[in-house]
C-alpha cells in the first residue's frame, strides 16, 4: 500500500522549508516572485486583527502541518492547539515545540540535497503551544471554544470541508475571528465533486468558495477582511509552486448561538 503524501520524509522536509526555511533557501533566484515567503507566519500577521484579542486568549489552528502558525499565534495567545491528520506532522512539530530546531536536508535536483535546520523564533514562548493529531470533520468533543481559529490552505484537501466548517460556530467564541486561506484547488482526488465549495456553475451561475463560505457560515460569522495572499512551495532549486490563496477573517457574532 503506497503510503499518503503527507506522511512521508519528502513531504515533512518540504513543509519544514516551507514553514521554516530562510528566504535563500526558498527562493534562491534574485528575480523571484518573493511576496509569497513566509506564508505561514503571513496567514497570522495579515488576517489577525490584535484589537479583538481578549486577554489571555486562545486559538486553535487546524490543519497545522509542521507548526509554523501555531507557533505565531503564540505571539499573541496564551494557548494555542495545532491539529494536524498527519502523523509525521505532528512528531515533527512536537519536535520542534520540544527543542526548538529540527533537522532536515530539501531537494537541490534529482538526488542532490542541502542539509538545513528549521528554527521556532527564539521570541515565541513554545511551552503556550501543544499539537495532536486529529481529523478537522471529526474533532473531539471536549476541545472547548477560541478566540481564534485558523484553517490555513485546508479546506480544499478535505473530502467534506462543509462538515468542518459545521464545527465554527461551537468553536469560535462569541466576538471570537475564525481566519480562513484556500487557494480554492478543488481536486476529486481530494474532494467529491459534489462536496466542492467553489469552481463550478449552480442554476447557470458561476460559484464561487468564498460565496459558499458566506452561505455555509450566515447567520453566525461576519465577514470582515478578504485579503489575496501569495504563496511559494518549492519542489526543488528550479521548480517551484506559486499560488494566491484568498484569505478572509470572519468575527463570530455575539448574537448567535452555536
Amino acid at each position: 500500500m503506497m503510503t499518503p503524501f503527507y506522511e512521508t520524509d519528502r513531504a515533512v522536509s518540504e513543509y519544514l522549508l516551507f514553514h521554516f526555511g530562510e528566504p535563500d533557501q526558498l527562493l534562491p533566484w534574485s528575480f523571484g516572485p518573493k511576496g509569497g515567503l513566509n506564508y505561514p507566519a503571513r496567514c497570522v500577521s495579515e488576517l489577525l486583527n490584535l484589537s479583538k484579542l481578549s486577554t489571555a486568549a486562545s486559538a486553535l489552528d487546524l490543519g497545522c502541518a509542521v507548526g509554523r502558525s501555531t507557533f505565531e499565534l503564540a505571539r499573541h495567545c496564551d494557548k494555542v492547539i495545532g491539529i494536524d491528520y498527519s502523523e509525521q506532522f505532528i512528531i515533527t512539530a512536537t519536535e520542534l515545540k520540544a527543542t526548538g530546531s529540527r533537522d532536515y536536508t530539501y531537494v537541490l535536483e534529482g538526488d542532490l540535497c542541502d542539509d538545513a535546520t528549521a528554527f521556532v523564533p527564539d521570541e515565541i514562548e513554545r511551552e503556550r503551544v501543544a499539537f495532536e493529531q486529529g481529523d478537522a470533520m471529526n474533532l473531539r468533543d471536549d476541545l472547548g471554544q477560541f478566540d481564534v481559529v485558523l484553517m490555513a490552505n485546508l479546506l480544499c484537501r478535505l473530502s467534506d470541508p462543509q462538515s468542518c466548517l459545521s464545527r465554527m460556530a461551537g468553536l469560535v467564541k462569541p466576538g471570537g475571528q475564525l481566519l480562513i486561506t484556500t487557494p480554492c484547488t478543488w481536486l476529486e482526488e481530494y474532494t467529491p465533486r459534489e462536496n466542492w465549495l467553489g469552481g463550478f456553475n449552480r442554476d447557470g451561475a458561476p460559484v464561487r468558495t468564498i460565496d459558499r463560505l458566506r452561505e455555509i457560515l450566515n447567520p453566525h460569522f461576519e465577514l470582515v477582511t478578504l485579503k489575496e495572499l501569495p504563496f511559494l512551495i518549492r519542489e526543488h532549486a528550479r521548480k517551484f509552486q506559486w499560488t494566491v490563496a484568498e484569505g478572509s477573517a470572519w468575527i463570530r457574532n455575539a448574537d448567535s448561538i452555536g
